[in-house]
């Protein structure tokens, strides 16, 4: 026995010193490497699938410096023709965006584009006539044209108001007169419904180009917020914007309808409502379908509206005990029957009405969630999607007829399967990545049959085994009765007869997910970067998280910060009984809504947690939009308990620990005041802490040289001070 056991010990003696020695021979990650692009997967151009088996590119052709876009082929992958070029254009030197009318002969390319919000911006824009290569200036400084489904016009906005170009003559016919900064907006979507609702375009034409619907919101009596900008001149300047914050005023919305012919403006009747998020016409050239929801976004309908009378009648309504996602997926077949993705057996699902509202069936059904809804093929009656049916970290691509049966997996069973299908449904090119497989980009016919691997990164990989990159090792972990998944990181000279600090990474937010078989992203890098030093890191979606049924994501209604909270410390005190693990070294780190967490986390958890960072973190609900704060707190005049029992200022007393706070002062999204806020507490409460307050940088904190380098420099900096202490050995 005795015997035994020294040759089993030689033997692992002689295996980690193996070990050991590879180990010593790999490089370490770096934070310049890590943003400097050292890391970076290669991927394919954006395209935009064409009429047909083709699809569009833009390319950019370095030695010209000219830019172009091209026709491929999905089948053969290879260049059909150049559909435009820069360097054949007169008057227009380069463009960066382009969008096709719905036959295809004309094209709308844009240039000198200014940002004004997450999604929304202004620029330059040409017609190009495919034919006749003509070029022809829309506008300056214009918002979103579009072309009439007849050609004949171009509808865009500028300042506020909305303008219809006619094609032939260049006459150009005002809209709306009403327009003004800070008080009326036509047919562009104001802050909160561009950030939670996710559009810009407001505006929409019929079938016909007879038509033009669109929404006008008046903001007149929302509160203003405004951020001073430090910038580079004497003074500093203000961005002053509507921002309607938890229970205050939001926009009053409402849907119009223009007809080209007589010029003439209606408004539309829709009842009682608090939110339009969506409009989109049917296939029928009369009927507009709009979208309403109430306040507390948990009853929606869906209105049929008549063009020619402009009267609604109701097409569909749903109700939540907590509240109905907004989607894309609406999509009308050629009878005017619809697709409609729904939550209301428990679990994301596909279903199928009649254009009386009527339920058909239900398309897909099971304890999963679809993820994605990418089409319906009406020759072969068939619906393609994704979901989650190989587990809630995995991504597949399915098919399934109309009446849900015949369903086949087209994609790679584990991992992250991404499918962009061709416009008629025929081909698509799946995006393929795991934790341990970089982005694989593949033609796939309709059939799940691969033709032909487009792009990958062996490249990165082979350049990845030089470095000290330590796997992900998933699984799931018991706390508070629900199995959650978790994933761990770590020293790739792991030992466990040693004690590893321990640093947990989360967002936590309403239906998000961090733990997904899914290739490496920056904060992965820097990840095991952290791991190099000695550190465990690990990642748990607690409660509230999505892609795990209704119920789950939506325990934490009227309590966000609660149930995730807990979650987070019952893990953190869990995780700290395994024997490699030092219970006196116990970090947490997180953005945004992970910024809330962990600074919630250090404080109510102040036995656990030893060090926290927070980057732009809401500190309370109150000072976050309407839209999205509501959606799953009700306002605070009537949910005044939940958003304070867990904003982290009203527990600034609690702090124990290392804490770093940081924040841009040009956040627009997550205000810096939030942070200031929690300042304040903490100097009340005479704590001491860290922060690093960034001037003008908005909520990504990442413009300017060097941002993100010097931000996880800090960072890391504060973690090898504060959290990879000696531990004992």
């Amino acid at each position: 026995m005795f015997f035994v056991t020294i040759i089993l010990l030689t033997s692992y003696i002689s295996l980690a010193q193996t070990n050991s020695k590879q180990t010593s021979n790999l490089k370490e990650i770096t934070l310049e490497e890590i943003w400097n692009g050292t890391f970076s997967a290669e991927r394919m151009n954006s395209l935009n699938s064409m009429n047909g088996d083709f699809y569009a590119v833009l390319d950019y052709d370095r030695q010209t410096r000219s830019v172009s876009v091209d026709k491929y082929s999905y089948k053969t992958l290879e260049k059909v023709e150049t559909i435009v070029n820069s360097a054949n254009l007169k008057g227009l030197n380069n463009f960066s965006s382009y969008s096709f009318n719905n036959d295809e002969t004309k094209l709308i390319l844009g240039t000198n584009f200014e940002q004004i919000y997450r999604h929304s911006k202004k620029g330059t824009y040409y017609a190009y006539d495919i034919a006749t290569k003509e070029l022809t200036l829309i506008g300056e400084a214009i918002q979103e044209p579009i072309f009439s489904p007849d050609n004949k016009n171009v509808a865009y906005a500028k300042n506020n108001n909305i303008f219809i170009k006619n094609v032939a003559s260049n006459k150009i016919t005002q809209v709306t007169n009403d327009g003004k900064i800070n008080e009326v907006i036509n047919g562009i979507t104001d802050w909160v419904y561009e950030e939670e609702f996710a559009f810009v375009r407001a505006f929409e034409w019929n079938k016909t180009g007879t038509h033009l619907a669109f929404l006008r919101f008046d903001e007149t009596n929302v509160p203003t917020f405004s951020m001073d900008v430090v910038g580079t001149e004497l003074y500093p300047t203000q961005q002053v914007f509507k921002y309607p914050k938890a229970g205050e005023k939001n926009a009053d919305v409402t849907l119009h309808m223009y007809t080209l012919s007589s010029k003439n403006t209606e408004t539309i009747s829709l009842g009682d409502y608090e939110y339009i998020p969506r409009i989109k016409w049917s296939n029928d050239s009369d009927i507009l379908v709009a979208t309403t929801l109430n306040r507390h976004q948990n009853n929606l309908n869906l209105h049929k509206v008549n063009s020619q009378n402009t009267t609604a009648s109701l097409l569909l309504n749903e109700t939540d005990k907590a509240y109905v996602d907004i989607t894309d997926n609406l999509t009308f077949l050629a009878d005017n029957s619809f697709i409609w993705t729904s939550e209301k057996d428990g679990y994301n699902h596909i279903y199928h009405y009649d254009f009386n509202g009527k339920l058909i069936n239900q398309i897909t059904k099971g304890d999963w969630e679809v993820t994605n809804y990418y089409g319906f093929n009406e020759k072969k009656k068939t619906i393609y999607y994704q979901s989650v049916e190989n587990g809630s970290i995995n991504r597949g691509v399915y098919s399934i007829n109309i009446k849900g049966k015949k369903k086949q997996l087209l994609s790679n069973e584990s991992g992250q399967n991404n499918a962009s299908f061709s416009k008629n449904l025929n081909y698509f090119i799946n995006t393929y990545s795991s934790a341990e497989t970089p982005p694989i980009y593949s033609l796939y016919t309709a059939k799940g049959q691969m033709l032909k691997v487009i792009k990958n990164n062996d490249a990165l990989k082979e350049r990845l085994s030089a470095y000290k990159m330590s796997p992900k090792e998933f699984s799931t972990i018991n706390i508070n009765g629900n199995d959650l998944n978790m994933w761990m990181i770590k020293p790739l000279d792991f030992d466990e007869n040693k004690k590893y600090p321990l640093l947990m990474f989360q967002y936590s937010g309403p239906g998000s997910q961090q733990v997904g078989n899914t290739w490496n992203g920056s904060n992965d890098y820097w990840h095991n970067m952290l791991a190099q030093k000695g550190i465990i890191v690990v990642c748990i979606d607690g409660r509230g998280t999505g892609f795990k049924g209704a119920d789950f994501k939506k325990v934490t209604q009227k309590e966000l910060g609660k149930y995730e909270v807990e979650d987070q410390i019952a893990a953190a005190k869990k995780l700290v009984e395994r024997s490699y693990i030092d219970n006196n070294n116990v970090g947490i780190w997180g953005w945004s809504y992970g910024g809330f967490m962990s600074t919630n986390c250090i404080l109510k958890g102040n036995d656990i947690f030893t060090t926290a960072i927070a980057v732009a973190p809401v500190t309370s609900w109150r000072f976050y939009d309407s839209v999205y704060t509501e959606r799953y707190m009700q306002t605070p005049q009537e949910n005044a308990s939940g958003y304070d029992d867990n904003s982290p200022f009203n527990y600034a007393d609690k702090l124990k620990g290392n804490y770093l706070l940081v924040h841009g002062t040009g956040d627009d999204n997550v205000h810096v005041q939030n942070s200031y806020r929690m300042i304040n507490s903490l100097i009340e409460a005479n704590k001491q802490f860290d922060m690093f307050i960034v001037p003008d940088r908005a909520h990504g904190i990442y413009k300017g040289r060097n941002m993100r380098l010097n931000l996880y420099t800090k960072m890391t900096n504060f973690i090898d001070e504060n959290l990879n202490k000696e531990s004992t050995k």
